[in-house]
């Protein structure tokens, strides 16, 4: 049976040390989330680890500022030198300075500075803040915290524990060729970032952004792209406009990204017929199936890099973040890309790539038992008269290529958005189901996905405009859905939507 009662504001989802996500019961709480209310935050017990930084992390930045006399100065911390020096680096700013020491390294500049601002955003886009387990570790060996927690680790070599199982999603693959990421945005600005070297040596330059993606996504390809090379085709349908982008921009595309599905409107592109266009065009496609897995999306074949986090489904318990990139051995530049992917990517810290060891091998498991609810919970909501759209896997528009590139007739992926015919926010508030960012765990997730991936958006008329030229509501909801009851999930909607 599952537990859907009210869960308080601020504490973690699922109540773990190193949650992903946490609790934003209500709009206002969303919105006093967004706006970056004091009074707010301080409740939070965690959040999405790319966006809220850690509490472990936050103590051990602290504790490092009084123990190396950096006064009033802010310490970022960083997933590793490297990173730290690559974000010193973009700054560019004589107020910032490199901070090693204690095992840690991190980027420091006087509080107040703006350049906080671009600290966070730099970390939370690449994937390149401290893990919490690291942090927690270092607190321990320092004499400043607990030892951590007992929790289920693997016992043994983790890396061919994960690599053993995603051989299952790409047989064929070898060993070498899983490159393990410590999130799946960081797989994902690398595979960008090798190809964007690899291209801009031909004279390519120009990145396409097909579809609506996740906002940070969107932001590597513009922050990094830069405006003369950024393109954007909104339909993932539409064929033709994505060659006249290629027409506009003839031989100076370097790369095309997208989801397979889209989050957060689930739709599926037709690979076959997008990879085509980008070979005749000396265009490499990166695709991403984060939103249904690659367990239950075949899409190898058809691009040149595949990335995916792994903190979806396969980390199921909802409590460590990793990513995954994997070239396609036929593809062209394979082997010079593999090489500088892997130069590139962010390792996993050793407790972090244990934890995920430990539950990725109840992936299959967790995912039939998801999918088997999603058609259930779907059709719950499509025949609702207070539901206006539902966008999922098996949607009319997108129903023919997912199913093409599914790995078995039943596979959904866990994720279902739909829209109202009346007010969110009242019914929002009434839901007792777990609301908080992140899906693909075991525990159901709904959320307010416009307001906390793109509030900027949703609260200006502009912004309003840009969404409904992409066709999304500011208003959707975000429905991960879990491995519960359906018929548990249904009546906690039900009830609200009454």
């Amino acid at each position: 049976m599952a537990d859907f009662s009210h869960i308080p504001l601020g504490q973690p989802i699922p109540n773990l040390p190193h949650a992903v996500s946490c609790s934003l019961p209500t709009m206002a709480d969303v919105r006093g989330y967004e706006e970056k209310d004091p009074k707010l935050l301080k409740q939070l017990g965690s959040g999405y680890p790319r966006f809220v930084v850690h509490p472990f992390a936050r103590r051990l930045a602290s504790e490092l500022v009084k123990r190396h006399g950096l006064g009033d100065r802010i310490l970022w911390l960083a997933s590793s030198e490297r990173m730290a020096r690559g974000l010193l680096g973009h700054l560019a700013s004589e107020q910032a300075s490199l901070f090693s020491g204690e095992g840690v390294s991190g980027v420091t500049h006087p509080a107040g500075s703006e350049l906080a601002v671009r600290c966070k955003l730099y970390l939370q886009h690449i994937g390149g803040f401290l893990s919490s387990r690291h942090a927690e570790d270092l607190l321990a060996a320092l004499g400043l915290g607990a030892a951590p927690a007992p929790e289920n680790l693997f016992q043994g070599d983790s890396l061919a524990a994960v690599r053993l199982e995603l051989r299952r999603a790409f047989p064929g693959v070898p060993d070498t060729g899983f490159l393990i990421a410590n999130s799946g945005m960081n797989a994902g600005f690398a595979a960008f970032k090798a190809i964007s070297e690899l291209q801009s040596a031909r004279g390519r330059k120009v990145w396409i952004q097909l579809g609506w993606l996740y906002l940070d996504t969107i932001a590597i390809l513009k922050k990094f792209s830069g405006p003369a090379g950024y393109a954007y085709a909104p339909n993932v349908a539409d064929i033709e406009a994505l060659e006249g982008l290629f027409a506009r921009h003839s031989g100076q595309v370097a790369g095309v990204l997208t989801e397979a599905p889209t989050n957060p409107l689930v739709q599926m592109p037709d690979l076959a017929a997008i990879s085509s266009l980008c070979r005749r065009n000396g265009a490499r496609l990166i695709l991403d199936p984060s939103v249904a897995s690659p367990f239950s999306v075949n899409c190898l074949a058809h691009s040149d890099v595949v990335v995916a986090s792994l903190t979806k489904y396969t980390g199921n318990e909802g409590d460590v973040i990793a990513g995954l990139a994997v070239v396609n051995p036929a593809g062209p530049d394979s082997a010079e890309l593999l090489t500088r992917i892997r130069a590139e990517l962010e390792p996993v810290y050793p407790r972090d790539l244990a934890r995920l060891a430990a539950q990725i091998q109840g992936t299959a498991e967790t995912l039939a038992r998801i999918e088997a609810n999603v058609p259930i919970v779907a059709a719950y909501l499509a025949g609702h008269p207070k539901v206006r759209e539902v966008y999922w896997a098996l949607r009319s528009d997108s129903r023919e290529n997912f199913l093409r590139h599914a790995r078995n007739p039943a596979a959904t992926g866990g994720m279902i958005s739909f829209t109202l015919r009346t007010p969110m926010e009242p019914v929002y508030d009434r839901l007792r189901l777990p609301k908080g960012p992140s899906f693909g765990m075991k525990t159901t997730l709904i959320c307010p996905f416009m307001y906390l991936a793109h509030y900027d958006l949703v609260t200006s008329a502009a912004g309003r405009a840009e969404l409904a030229a992409s066709g999304l509501d500011p208003d959707l909801l975000r429905l991960s859905v879990g491995a519960e009851p359906a018929d548990e999930i249904i009546g906690a909607l039900a009830e609200a939507l009454a």
